[in-house]
């Protein structure tokens, strides 16, 4: 008898996140991939279903439902999910058909992810429907979740502290990794050229709300003495003006500064690796997708000195304060440079959606 893992791939046919998509991808491939004896993956998706260029080979199905995302997750949200039959369920994110089933007598299980907290640290730059959602949904799991995947024990103890005792105990750590296949390409250089970007330059990600620490990025550039070049990725639509208005408080010219907007893997991968070094002020809880990423590519890193980040990027980087960053990235542009490169990439080894998959289909044996 064939034991199916289905996977809620909702972000491959309606994307809400770049890397939602790339780590939902990611995952699903490397289950079929590492799918034990007796066992195969199917995907669980909205109207109109994956498309044929979807990236995945080696589904054994796929339960196609009759509604689209949106108003799949608001029914997901009521706790109404007809079609969606029994059995093994995992979700790379926090959608999923949350119900009322028995585990134990049904053999269904339900698992979900959660790679951020910013409904709890950082309401106030959310929408206040998106806030009241998430914490929702919260309630959802803790009740008919049978397991919580975080990517860091930093989150799961953060977790703990806006969570009621009965979700803390299913939490489980299981990290992400970069997508796969994520390298640099051959032709970096001319991807650089149509992005209209410089060869040399400092880089950071995110956008103006303040919790994403632009502000305290820009800072250090300036305390550290860079007169170069400073690009920025993963720049909201709209947000460029704002980005270059923060740069500019911190003394740093409009024309220095490169904004961006969310950028493809072989885009993105061009960027980091011209990149002297990568700094990560934010100090949320988050999984730091674009520090990951950095590791890939052998980028000396400087990131703000928070649990997340020793957890994650360990020795490969220099930490600091938040406001304190001018000195490390003096540090990273110089005496360290060399030796954060080796750390990057000795670092990066540790991060693999094949071992993630081998976790994911443990923690279901185990459920």
């Amino acid at each position: 008898m064939t034991v199916t893992l289905r996977v809620v791939l909702d972000q491959l046919v309606t994307p809400t996140s770049r890397d939602l998509a790339e780590a939902s991808s990611s995952l699903a491939q490397a289950l079929v991939d590492t799918a034990p004896r007796g066992c195969d993956v199917a995907a669980i998706v909205p109207s109109p279903g994956l498309a044929d260029d979807s990236g995945i080979s080696g589904l054994s199905g796929e339960t196609r439902l009759s509604m689209r995302r949106r108003e799949l997750a608001a029914s997901w949200q009521l706790g109404v999910a007809p079609g969606i039959g029994r059995g093994l369920i995992h979700s790379p994110t926090s959608l999923a058909p949350l119900v009322r089933h028995d585990r134990v007598n049904e053999t269904h299980q339900i698992v979900v992810t959660l790679w951020d907290l910013r409904a709890w640290e950082t309401p106030d730059e959310l929408p206040k429907a998106e806030v009241l959602a998430q914490r929702a949904l919260l309630s959802r799991v803790g009740k008919h979740a049978d397991a919580v995947v975080v990517p860091t024990h930093a989150m799961a103890e953060r977790l703990a502290e806006v969570a009621k005792a009965k979700l803390v105990s299913k939490v489980r750590v299981i990290g992400g990794a970069p997508v796969i296949g994520f390298r640099v390409p051959s032709d970096a250089v001319g991807r650089l050229r149509a992005l209209d970007l410089p060869t040399s330059f400092l880089i950071v990600a995110g956008g103006s709300v303040a919790s994403d620490g632009l502000a305290a990025a820009f800072a250090g550039v300036s305390a550290a003495g860079w007169t170069g070049d400073v690009v920025v990725i993963d720049v909201p639509e709209g947000e460029e003006p704002a980005v270059a208005d923060i740069a500019s408080a911190a003394g740093i010219s409009e024309a220095r500064v490169h904004a961006r907007g969310s950028l493809d893997q072989w885009d993105r991968a061009a960027v980091l690796s011209h990149g002297a070094v990568f700094i990560a002020p934010s100090t949320r809880t988050d999984w730091p997708w674009r520090a990951v990423d950095a590791l890939a590519v052998g980028v000396p890193i400087v990131a703000a000195d928070t649990a997340v980040h020793r957890e994650v990027l360990a020795d490969a980087a220099v930490y600091a304060e938040a406001d304190e960053l001018g000195g490390a990235v003096a540090r990273a542009l110089g005496e360290d440079a060399e030796r954060l490169r080796v750390l990057a990439g000795d670092r990066a080894k540790g991060f693999a959606w094949q071992s993630c998959a081998d976790r994911v289909w443990a923690l279901h044996a185990e459920l």
